[in-house]
């Protein structure tokens, strides 16, 4: 009996060192898995371009450089709001100054806007300037 007791834990211990190695060898391929990823670029995103009209839901497409890389382009669902003023880009908002006075020579008033907050990957300026038709002018009767 005594010897089938001993046969009985050398088996089991020889179990767990075999499910400990294999454990070991599955991290090591994980590593090598995330060596290969390294490859890859860094995504690069366009413009969100909406589906339909000027704002609202559409897509944005990224693209990345790299040998080894299993996916180089992708499409990515994006939303352009509404309330934004589609003249600086759709994906910049900016904190405007109160209208200027009036250019008698242009006949046009400006104001200048800050950059409040840009979508994901935007491209934006941070100042921009906006231009509008000065409206009635009050005539002098003669």
């Amino acid at each position: 009996m005594n010897g089938q007791k001993l046969w009985t834990w050398v088996a089991v211990m020889t179990l767990l060192v075999l499910t400990v190695m294999a454990a070991e060898g599955g991290k090591a391929e994980k590593q090598g898995k995330k060596e290969r990823k390294s490859d890859c670029g860094e995504w690069q995103w366009s413009v969100c371009v909406a589906n339909d009209g000027d704002c609202g839901l559409g897509t944005r497409e990224g693209t990345r450089t790299g040998t080894d890389c299993k996916q180089t382009i992708k499409t990515q669902r994006c939303k352009i709001p509404c309330n934004w003023k589609k003249k600086f880009g759709g994906e910049c908002k900016y904190d405007f100054q109160a209208w200027g006075e009036c250019d008698l020579v242009t006949g046009k008033k400006n104001r200048t806007g800050v950059l409040k907050r840009a979508l994901m990957d935007a491209t934006c300026a941070t100042t921009v300037t906006a231009t509008k038709p000065c409206g009635k002018t009050p005539k002098t009767k003669l």
